[in-house]
């Protein structure tokens, strides 16, 4: 077995030995260690990338050299790979761009229950990204729990305790229906490994035996994920969550820990189900209509919201509500189109959120729209950063979020039945993109003669790195989309 085979589990492994020794570090090595472990994470998820996409195929690596059902498995393909080095690569410019604040958010006394946090969070959503074990999916699904709100509440004050008690209570049902799902998907097949359920499933549906269990099975596993993910109306957690912690935090929920969890819907839809029995199921459906909704009412929220965070936060809910619209859609393009939006939210929210922070801190630390006036002149590279947002958002031609757009029209005019509410939904969701966001840019861009201080952003290299490098990740997902939708494709081929 070639040694490259190994660094799957070796990834997940040093990210949560990582945690372990960041307990017994002070925060300035808890720091370091983290971002060396978040940059040896990249690499060897780029070599992961490069040897799956030689090989033609995903490959299994067996935990302890045990066979199932005794041991546990992990599989990799490009389409995992490519999740692995992009959560890396916005983890690590999410840090970056909010370290400035973190030191001012955080007290010293929990910097390093901070690192121990991110460290878990990105083994869980490594573990997510690679496992074929249903059940080691839900234990790390627990783990991205505890350390998402860890996230949330090291910032003490009353607003973040209460946004994270909401999110445990709305995370805790959802990990609840998923886990019901799971028990009975092992009651009717006897496994739990998911490319052998799915071989049960099969025979199921062709014996025409445990149709309705497997019915409510796939309906309790998209539920609860779907719950855990804010798939509008389940959204009513994310504004505080997303809105209140320090920035990083702001920055590395939004962008990674609800893809988490639609990787691995994915996963199910195509691993454990199977593509052709989820579509036969009719849940699909409900999917779609309610990602239709999510489009509509989570930008109608968005528009309402007087608090810059905010805004971005219930943007969100719009978004995901993409994501589930092109699973919805139940084709291959669908598919594809929703995953490409992945990589497109992930890399525009995270870019959203840092340079609000730096619009706000030239506004009197005030997040409120009246303040933010002439914020882009003051903090010249926040305010670039914000319109580059904004117009990826809106589905401007040269940014990542118009190859989205795109994508999901082009997928909704080859699905007959679906594509005339698709395109009109498309198109009233685009609109009020543009109300609550070209106003935001509008906004700081006008002058303002109240006195606030300015920001040279070339005295903050962490941030201006920041900004900078999610703006060409942003570019580059705009720009050069053909060889990325070349590997998205690809990957989804050896996936199932």
């Amino acid at each position: 077995m070639e040694f490259i085979r190994n660094f799957p589990a070796l990834s997940i492994v040093l990210a949560m030995m990582a945690a372990i020794v960041s307990s017994a570090l002070k925060g300035k090595w808890a720091k370091w260690l983290n971002l060396i472990v978040i940059i040896v994470i990249m690499i060897l998820s780029g070599c992961v990338l490069v040897y799956t996409y030689q090989l033609g195929d995903s490959f299994v690596y067996t935990m302890g050299r045990f066979s199932a059902p005794w041991g546990n498995e992990i599989r990799a393909g490009v389409l995992e790979a490519i999740m692995a080095l992009f959560f890396c690569v916005i983890m690590l410019l999410s840090l970056l761009g909010g370290r400035r604040h973190f030191y001012i958010d955080v007290e010293p006394s929990r910097h390093s229950l901070y690192y121990i946090m991110t460290n878990l969070l990105l083994s869980s959503l490594l573990a997510l990204v690679y496992t074929n074990d249903l059940f080691t999916a839900y234990v790390f699904v627990e783990i991205n729990t505890i350390s998402a709100c860890g996230l949330i509440m090291v910032v003490q004050n009353g607003r973040t305790i209460e946004a994270a008690i909401r999110y445990m209570i709305m995370s805790l049902l959802g990990s609840s229906l998923f886990l019901i799902g799971i028990c009975i998907l092992y009651d009717i097949t006897g496994n739990l490994l998911m490319t052998s359920i799915y071989q049960e499933v099969v025979k199921i549906v062709a014996d025409g035996t445990y149709t309705v269990p497997l019915v409510i099975a796939i309906a309790l596993l998209t539920t609860g994920l779907a719950i855990k993910s804010a798939l509008y109306p389940f959204h009513s957690w994310l504004p505080d969550a997303y809105g209140y912690s320090t920035i990083s935090s702001s920055a590395m929920l939004s962008s990674l820990v609800s893809k988490g969890y639609i990787f691995l819907v994915i996963k199910i839809i195509f691993r454990v189900i199977g593509f052709t029995q989820f579509h036969d199921s009719k849940i699909i459906n409900i999917i779609f209509v309610f990602g239709l909704l999510g489009m509509i009412m989570g930008s109608l929220n968005a528009i309402w919201e007087n608090d810059i965070m905010r805004m971005i936060a219930f943007s969100s809910v719009a978004q995901i509500g993409y994501i589930y619209m092109g699973f919805g859609l139940g084709t291959r393009e669908g598919m594809v189109a929703a995953i490409f939006h992945i990589l497109s939210h992930a890399a525009t929210k995270a870019l959203l959120f840092v340079s609000a922070m730096g619009l706000r801190d030239v506004s009197g630390g005030s997040k409120r729209f009246i303040d933010l006036t002439g914020a882009g002149y003051r903090n010249v590279l926040a305010g670039v950063g914000f319109t580059v947002g904004a117009l990826s958002m809106v589905g401007i031609p040269a940014f990542s979020g118009f190859v989205s757009k795109l994508l999901f029209g082009q997928a909704a005019v080859i699905n007959e039945g679906k594509m005339l509410p698709t395109l009109i939904v498309l198109a009233i969701s685009t609109v009020l993109n543009a109300i609550y966001f070209m106003k935001t840019v509008i906004r700081i861009y006008t002058k303002e003669e109240t006195e606030y201080s300015t920001i040279n952003e070339l005295k903050h290299p962490n941030y201006a790195i920041s900004i900078t490098m999610f703006i060409v990740l942003n570019l580059v997902l705009g720009l050069a989309s053909e060889p990325i939708l070349n590997l998205v494709e690809y990957g989804l081929v050896m996936f199932e």
